[in-house]
């Protein structure tokens, strides 16, 4: 009599441990391994509520983080072509954890053909990029809030260089940063992903500037911007810096305003101030270099406010109404262009403004992207999305930090931007 044939159990774990786990070679060992450069931190709590984000199953976010062997047989003939189609609407966290597979595909991230295919595929949703300092002999340190995924994810910031930097700001994929190397103030442009970076040159009037990154996406460059400031008993005129040109370029001083604040807001090539004396605002027009005075009065009883960019025209204000804390509220308003005036859009239900400010006269920010917009407060651990579009508030567990030196912004992760 022959042998007996073996168990189903035991043929289905004979094939599974022969199974490659790699499109050009089987390895000896499966190895669980971690993303280089990039470490996942901890999940949102499953408290926080995203509404203006579908959510991923639960079988899908298993997938996300789990080691799952590859069938050698589906990947290994795929076309190149195919290939690069798929990794690139693969989330760019997630990226990382690919290029110890192979080498075929550490060299696929790099590989100019999936940049291309990279750009042609909408952004990975919205993310929050914390930067923070520790003590002065340690590196600064960097997170970053991806919302889809609901999970925080590290960033390396050891590539920049070991100066006392602050960060400005994001757009399509870089992050801006300025400060001080010891001699000078400095302003630096990079690309958290791909670890590139470049230290711009020096204004022609370099002192400490309120700066603005924009990026073109069309004609691959970026600019930053430094609006008219007043430094010591004179006022420094507006200078552009242009990636294409690697240069800063001296435009129109701002006309004598009395501003409201520092905050800048950056929409449709368009940079606007908020001004008390003329009251109303004033906006700089990059592409012709000049500025203008827009007659828009603000709403009464304002006690502090923020312009925030939205998606693409859009020019929202945010800010607290009222004398006293009991009477107290937080609404937004969008500027109607072409009667010059601001029209209110919502206000903040009463139990979200008592959760984010305790105190009345507790301080507080917010900026936005695409029509959401964030709120955070010095005392909180979380902070509070409003989607515009939708109309929905929702917290979000672990966005913002209770270190005082820390700053938040919207961030775009993107492999296809460059800093050169």
């Amino acid at each position: 009599m022959g042998d007996a044939a073996a168990p189903p159990a035991a043929v289905a774990a004979a094939a599974r441990a022969a199974r490659p786990t790699s499109p050009s070679r089987p390895p000896k060992a499966i190895r669980s391994t971690k993303p280089r450069g990039l470490d996942e931190e901890t999940a949102a709590p499953a408290a926080a509520t995203f509404p203006s984000i579908k959510a991923p199953s639960a079988a899908a976010a298993s997938l996300l983080h789990a080691d799952v062997p590859m069938e050698a047989r589906v990947w290994a003939p795929l076309p190149d072509d195919l290939l690069l189609e798929v990794l690139a609407r693969v989330p760019p966290f997630l990226l990382f954890r690919l290029r110890p597979v192979s080498r075929r595909w550490d060299s696929i991230l790099h590989d100019p053909a999936f940049l291309a295919a990279h750009a042609g595929v909408p952004s990975h949703g919205p993310c929050l990029l914390t930067f923070w300092r520790g003590a002065a002999s340690s590196p600064p340190q960097c997170s970053v809030l991806s919302l889809p995924l609901r999970a925080r994810y590290k960033l390396p910031f050891g590539f920049l260089p070991a100066w006392d930097l602050w960060l400005v700001g994001s757009s399509g994929g870089l992050v801006c940063f300025s400060g001080f190397d010891g001699a000078g103030f400095r302003t630096v442009v990079c690309n958290p992903l791909t670890q590139t970076w470049r230290v711009l040159p020096d204004m022609h009037y370099n002192q400490q500037r309120q700066l603005v990154l924009a990026v073109d996406k069309k004609r691959r460059s970026f600019k930053v911007i430094a609006a008219s400031d007043v430094y010591g008993d004179k006022t420094l005129p507006t200078e552009v810096y242009d990636s294409k040109e690697n240069k800063w370029s001296v435009h129109q001083m701002m006309p004598a305003a009395n501003l409201c604040s520092s905050k800048m807001a950056f929409c449709d090539s368009r940079l606007y101030l908020e001004t008390l004396s003329p009251l109303g605002l004033m906006m700089y027009r990059v592409d012709a270099g000049n500025w203008e005075h827009i007659p828009a009065k603000f709403p009464r009883s304002l006690l502090d406010g923020y312009l925030v960019a939205g998606a693409r025209t859009r020019l929202f204000l945010v800010g607290r109404i009222g004398l006293y804390s009991t009477l107290q509220s937080m609404r937004i308003w969008e500027l109607d262009h072409g009667r010059t005036v601001w029209v209110e859009i919502s206000r903040m239900p009463p139990k979200y403004f008592r959760a984010l400010l305790r105190l009345s006269a507790e301080r507080f920010e917010c900026f936005g992207q695409d029509n959401l917009i964030c709120f955070t407060s010095w005392n909180q651990g979380k902070g509070l999305l409003y989607d515009v579009d939708k109309k929905a508030w929702s917290w979000i567990a672990g966005c913002a930090s209770q270190l005082c030196n820390s700053q938040i912004c919207f961030y775009e992760p993107r492999f296809d931007t460059s800093i050169y």
